[in-house]
This record gives C-alpha cells, sequence and structure tokens, in this order.
C-alpha cells in the first residue's frame, strides 16, 4: 500500500526543500522491483515446462531405440540424441526446415490428427547411399527422392515408428502409421499456420554424416494425454512395472526371439591335445551314458525336457517325452519313500 504523509509532515518537507537542505530529487519514488515476464498472446504457451520435461525423457528414449535398431539396419555406427524440445507456431516449424527434405505424415492413432517426422536431406541420401551398399557419404546435390528413394524410406521410417511406439508405451499404447512422404514443406499443411506445436530435435550421425531429425506434435493432437505428460504420472508409471498392457507388450517382443534348443547325449572331459588328434572314424566313450537312455533337452543353458531322438521325413528330431521338473520331482518323491523305509 502507498504511504499517505499527514499535513505536519507536508509542511517540513517543504520547509526543508525552501531553506535548501533537501533537494527534490531525493524523493523521487522508489524503481519497481517487480519482475515483470512478456507474454505473446500470438504464441501462447501451452505446454508447462514439466510437460516438455516429460517429452524430453520419452524421445531420450526414443533415441536410444533408434540408435540401436538403424546400427543395425545399416551396418554402420549411428548415434540419435535429444538435442531440444521446444514449443512453437507450425508456422515457425515449416519456415525452418529446408526445401526439398523428407516429410513423413504420422497419423497417431489412437490420438486424433497427424504429426510430422522431418528427416534432414544429408541423413536421408547418407542412409539410401548406405542401404544401396555405398559406404553412406550420401549426396552433395540435394534432388527430390525418386520412388525407388521413397520406398526405401519407407522402410527405414516405419522401423523408427516402431520404437516411436514403444518410446510411448508408459504414457498410452501408440499405434503410429505411415500416411504419406512429401518433399516439399509447403504441402503439409496438417494445421494451421498460428497452431503451437511442441518440436523434439534430435541430432543424428550417420558414420560421418551429420543431421537432424525432427518429430513435430500439435497441440490439439497431444491434447487428450497432456495431463498424462507430468513427472508424477511418469514415475508412478515406472513404479507401477508390469502392468497388464506392458505384460502383452513384452510378450509379444519376446515371441519372436530366437533361442538355440541342443539335445545333448552326454559330456566327457577331453583335452586339447586329444580334440586336436580326432579323426573320422574315432570312438568317443559318454559318461554315465548307455543306448537307449533319453537325452536332454536344453533351452539355452538350462535343461528343460528329456527327449528320445527319432526322424521326421529326412530329418532328424526328438520328441519330448518328459519335463526336468517333473523328473526331479518324481526323484525327491522315491527317495522320500525310500528313507521312510529305512526308518
Amino acid at each position: 500500500m502507498t504511504e499517505v504523509l499527514s499535513q505536519e509532515e507536508i509542511d517540513q518537507l517543504l520547509t526543508a526543500i525552501n531553506a535548501g537542505d533537501t533537494e527534490p530529487e531525493d524523493f523521487r519514488p522508489a524503481a519497481d522491483t517487480r519482475k515483470i515476464k512478456i507474454y505473446d498472446f500470438k504464441r501462447p504457451d501451452k505446454f508447462s515446462k514439466e510437460q516438455i520435461r516429460t517429452v524430453s525423457i520419452m524421445h531420450e528414449t526414443f533415441a536410444r531405440l533408434t540408435t540401436t535398431s538403424l546400427s543395425a539396419q545399416l551396418r554402420s555406427m549411428v548415434h540419435v540424441h535429444v538435442a531440444s524440445v521446444d514449443q512453437l507456431t507450425y508456422e515457425e516449424f515449416i519456415r525452418s526446415i529446408p526445401t526439398p527434405t523428407t516429410l513423413a505424415i504420422i497419423n497417431m492413432d489412437p490420438l486424433k490428427g497427424n504429426a510430422i517426422l522431418e528427416i534432414d536431406p544429408a541423413v536421408t541420401f547418407s542412409i539410401i547411399d548406405r542401404l544401396f551398399g555405398g559406404t553412406g557419404e550420401g549426396t552433395k546435390a540435394q534432388h527430390e527422392l525418386t520412388d525407388i528413394e521413397t520406398s526405401v524410406m519407407e522402410g527405414i521410417i516405419v522401423r523408427i515408428l516402431g520404437n516411436m511406439r514403444e518410446a510411448w508405451t508408459t504414457v498410452i499404447d501408440l499405434r503410429p502409421r505411415l500416411g504419406q512422404i512429401d518433399t516439399n514443406p509447403q504441402f503439409a499443411q496438417i494445421v494451421p499456420p498460428t497452431e503451437m506445436v511442441v518440436l523434439v530435435t534430435l541430432e543424428t550421425k550417420v558414420g560421418e554424416v551429420e543431421g537432424m531429425m525432427n518429430f513435430c506434435i500439435p497441440y490439439i493432437t497431444i491434447e487428450p494425454i497432456i495431463g498424462k505428460l507430468s513427472a508424477q504420472f511418469w514415475y508412478s508409471s515406472v513404479r507401477r512395472g508390469a502392468t497388464t498392457e506392458n505384460l502383452s507388450v513384452l510378450k509379444d517382443k519376446l515371441s519372436t526371439v530366437d533361442v538355440n534348443v541342443v539335445a545333448e547325449i552326454g559330456k566327457i572331459n577331453v583335452p586339447v591335445r586329444d580334440v586336436l588328434s580326432l579323426q573320422i572314424g574315432d570312438v568317443v566313450r559318454l559318461y554315465n551314458t548307455r543306448i537307449g537312455d533319453p537325452y536332454s533337452l536344453n533351452i539355452g543353458s538350462k535343461r528343460k525336457f528329456m527327449c528320445r531322438p527319432g526322424v521326421i521325413g529326412k530329418k532328424m528330431a526328438v520328441q519330448i517325452t518328459k519335463k526336468i521338473a517333473e523328473l526331479e520331482q518324481e526323484e525327491f518323491e522315491e527317495l522320500a519313500s525310500e528313507g521312510e523305509e529305512m526308518t
């Protein structure tokens, strides 16, 4: 509140000024020390800092998965990491990317609307050159993608979208699908120019070629789950661990994993010098193994089943006869019964 002076105090001040003891400048009002934040109503901030941070964490996971998958597919060193996460208007995003470029229109099912994945031309042509058997240097002359090059990039983008689905699992069961690929940003008007978007910029390096990947998500697309983009929801989801939804995703992933299945006839310890002297026709005697004994069927390095050899058509095969756990239980019961008889 502003302090109100009494008449006596006013008279004293006027007397001091007339006498020359005090200058009027000494009574200037104190400077306003309040911090004023400039707010642009044309660019309203629709994402909080906490939500921006959560989006960044999600896409750090996406960057790690993409690094691994592209390195394996291209058989080259690939490095992807999150450079920044910003909010801006869609028009500013369109103006910031080169022409021509690789623009993938992404359907964000079950969310409404689309998003855009933009890949720098240098990275695009480096990937294409690598897949066509080159060194991955790409080309300095940028041009629009041919039909064959577009088809190649579709396969790469579909693989990248698989990583995106996994990175978003904690927040939503996202099922991103590739709609189409454009090269001119002016043709990719998925939202009005003034609509706010969140832009995830990923620094990408393929071999010695460096560039950017940009993932642009409009606010109207991500709005239904904006409440889930909080640290509290994120960490509570991580602590919940294996939910029914997560378990189904894990089962789908594990069902495609290859494992070694080995039928083990028997074992024997042999010195290296004897192994080096083995020849065709030599006979190796196995310990504690007789003709007709069942084999041990190992899954990876674990003994899981007992089996017996056979043939299916012209191929060798084994038939599972019993689980190791059941066999061990039977042996335990036999020993227990023998112990009772002895007592």
